[in-house]
């Protein structure tokens, strides 16, 4: 008598759905708290090395790590990863796995400085893309299990530890550079979580590690990750371009190089990375001119129009100031006199945040035309804090420090 076919398990039709709905990777963990991780971030809150983020208190820590304080009822997370790794529109698919430049863009036409951003920005905004897939995965579980349940999804969008979650669970390991390092789609993916009330039967952590490899270490160019798993928010250039509201630290501008957006040079050093399979989702392919946008146009942009090229992006967290700020950062940093006109424009009429970075990036450049526009700005601006960037940079160019 034949046997009959055993009826797949709870936890592998909830993962064959997460699958089916675009999800890469999924995996299951219990709703306890997540001791070890509570720990270790409170004491980086007490240390200062999450400084810059108002919000990121010991309170929010502690509410982060227990996800029945999220939920009650919660029983189970369901921890998901969706790989945001792209080919751009024009680039022929390869059937090899592999990783690209930061100036593989072919809309990059070599017109003027070209800066750069992080991947994961060069797409559509990965909250609603997410977000909705989320919902839908939530709405099916009923289904599965046969009775009402209960739910709340999270997408890098509230008070849940996801790296914790996406550990323990079995998505990935968390890398010297504190990403979460998965084993087929390398740390180019977005996490994200459903926690529910279903009893469901957890998976194993990975025992994986980046064994004795330190490169993200030695390559960060701020050198803000200051041990293996510690990370200095204040000195990351993700932080400094993204966060960051005020001025950015001169002392740290100069390793900023041509990051407008954001950073990726821990994962592009990372060996994982270098196998990592492309993501699938068309909503991540590259916008035309995202990977190495021409920079002296965007300090033309006012509000309007910065929404406008921006809509759906995560670019648009940074505000068109922010972005005016990186960008003079990134020119001088280039150090082309081509676009010292572009800075002098922004030296006479931006926003004083803005003016402070031309400022220095003038500096940065040298040449007759960037010291009379900063001698021009000395006598007739009123901002102190623009008119003390402004002398530091004269004096900078009389004692030929740059």
């Amino acid at each position: 008598m034949p046997l009959r076919d055993e009826k797949p398990s709870v936890e592998l039709t909830i993962k064959q759905c997460a699958l089916e709905l675009g999800f890469d990777l999924v995996g299951i963990t219990t709703a306890e708290r997540f001791e070890r991780d509570e720990r270790v971030a409170a004491e980086r809150v007490r240390l200062g090395l999450m400084d810059g983020l108002a919000w990121y208190t010991e309170e929010r820590v502690a509410r982060m790590n227990r996800p029945r304080e999220l939920m009650p009822e919660a029983r189970s997370v369901i921890s998901m990863a969706v790989s945001y790794s792209s080919e751009t529109a024009s680039r022929a698919q390869d059937s090899q796995n592999r990783t690209y430049a930061d100036h593989d863009d072919p809309a990059a036409s070599g017109v003027g400085p070209a800066g750069r951003i992080a991947r994961y920005a060069r797409g559509d905004d990965y909250h609603a893309v997410i977000k909705k897939r989320l919902k839908s995965f939530a709405d099916r579980l009923p289904s599965v299990v046969g009775r009402p349940v209960r739910t709340r999804v999270f997408v890098d969008d509230g008070p849940m530890n996801d790296r914790a979650a996406a550990e323990r669970a079995g998505v990935g390991w968390f890398g010297k550079s504190t990403n979460i390092l998965t084993p087929t789609h390398g740390s180019w993916v977005f996490l994200c979580q459903v926690i529910t009330d279903i009893d469901l039967q957890p998976d194993s952590a990975l025992k994986k590690t980046c064994g004795t490899c330190v490169r993200c270490i030695i390559d960060c160019p701020t050198g803000a990750i200051v041990a293996p798993y510690t990370v200095d928010n204040g000195k990351c250039i993700s932080y400094l371009t993204i966060e960051l509201r005020g001025p950015i630290p001169r002392e740290l501008r100069a390793m900023i190089g041509s990051w407008v957006f954001g950073c990726d040079v821990c994962q592009d050093v990372c060996p994982v990375n270098r196998k990592a399979r492309l993501g699938r989702q068309p909503e991540f392919a590259w916008r035309s001119g995202f990977a190495a946008p021409e920079l002296t146009p965007l300090l033309e942009l006012d509000d309007e129009s910065f929404r406008e090229k921006f809509r759906n992006s995560p670019v648009k967290r940074a505000k068109r100031t922010g972005l005016q700020r990186n960008v003079c950062v990134a020119l001088g940093n280039i150090g082309d006199p081509a676009a010292a006109p572009a800075l002098i424009a922004t030296l006479e009429g931006a926003e004083p945040l803005v003016k402070r970075h031309a400022a220095w990036a003038l500096g940065r450049i040298g040449g007759e035309d960037a010291a009379r526009a900063l001698r021009d700005a000395l006598d007739g601006e009123r901002d102190a804090e623009v008119r003390l960037e402004v002398e530091q940079s004269l004096a900078d160019l009389r004692d030929g420090e740059l």
